[in-house]
């Protein structure tokens, strides 16, 4: 039996393995840019500003209900082999719109994708409907008004991802108070490329139940202290971060440093094949760099359980099979 692992956060248009691509290049008949791939089924790009178009370029491949459904199945078929039980992916109404798909027709086909993981995997499985930042507060209130407006029992969540370096999160509030108001659950990517005070606005402003990513506060004790003391949840994906340039190595990345105060911290693989990661490969590798043993692995899934948009019922089942797993050490 494989650890039980949990990830909260992970793009779904970022998540679209490279083989699948090709499929769905095929099918589409759209050429894939040859300097998109590289070997070892990742994909290339060379700082921030590259990694957003890389996304884009990828997203764009995506043309039907039966992509979406497609590329959610695979992620969670593929996570659930590697011991996932639970995953809550980000997906962008606004990538969708670029194809020409409304957002029902791209809920629907990803929700189907869902079931059927579930019914051949057993993995449980979440939708955050995200705002793009840097595609400004305008197009952000819309998005917020697009999901409301089409509620679904999938979409149990409202985020925002995109260039941290745009605008200001004050600008997004209004976008926000929809979605709150509405009864989503709230996260919001703060604090990876930006400095701490990106953290210290979104608790501000937003009032998260968690953060995207959130690592930068550590270089502000008082807001450390803020965030266990309110137990915010962080989404952090140490992958993410290498692959950014954020911290040199695993042994100098803050996760343990933020662990220790009492920060809720979890585990994200963000965009897999784009940061050469995944969720199993994010908990062993913390445990290599920190020397987290399994029984402290397993706290960590516990406290992604209790962080998740979803129902008592599945959160329930979630912290059944990670005991389960804990009987067994």
């Amino acid at each position: 039996m494989k650890l039980p692992t949990i990830d909260l956060h992970c793009h779904i248009e970022g998540a679209i393995h490279p083989d699948l691509l090709r499929r769905l290049a095929d099918r589409n008949k759209i050429a894939i840019p040859d300097e998109l791939l590289i070997e070892g089924g990742y994909y290339r790009w060379a700082d921030f500003s590259g990694f957003l178009a890389a996304y884009d370029r990828v997203a764009s491949i995506i043309r039907t209900q039966q992509d979406y459904r497609d590329i959610v199945y695979d992620y969670f078929v593929r996570a659930a082999a590697t011991g996932m039980i639970y995953g809550e992916i980000f997906s962008s109404p606004d990538h969708a719109e670029a194809i020409g798909m409304d957002y029902p027709s791209m809920v629907d086909a990803m929700a189907q994708g869902l079931v059927d993981a579930q019914s051949d995997c057993g993995i449980h499985g979440r939708v955050i409907a995200t705002c793009v930042r840097h595609l400004g507060p305008a197009r952000a209130r819309a998005v917020a008004e697009t999901v409301c407006n089409y509620p679904h029992p999938t979409v149990t969540g409202f985020g925002m991802g995109g260039d941290e370096r745009l605008h200001t999160m004050s600008d997004f509030a209004p976008a926000f108070d929809i979605a709150r108001t509405a009864g989503l659950s709230l996260t919001v990517h703060a604090g990876e490329v930006c400095g701490a005070d990106s953290v210290r606005e979104a608790l501000d402003v937003v009032k998260p139940q968690r953060i995207g990513h959130g690592v930068r506060a550590i270089e502000d004790t008082d807001l450390v202290q803020r965030l266990a003391r309110d137990a915010v949840t962080l989404e952090i994906c140490p992958g993410s971060n290498l692959a950014l340039g954020i911290y040199p190595s695993r042994e100098s990345h803050p996760f343990m440093k933020l662990r220790a105060p009492g920060c809720r911290v979890t585990l994200g693989a963000d965009d897999p094949p784009f940061f050469g990661t995944c969720i199993e490969g994010e908990y062993s590798g913390m445990a290599a760099s920190s020397g987290l043993s399994t029984s402290e692995l397993l706290d960590i899934s516990d406290c992604a359980a209790d962080a998740a948009f979803c129902d008592s019922g599945t959160r329930l089942k979630l912290r059944q099979t990670i005991e389960h797993f804990r009987q067994t050490l």
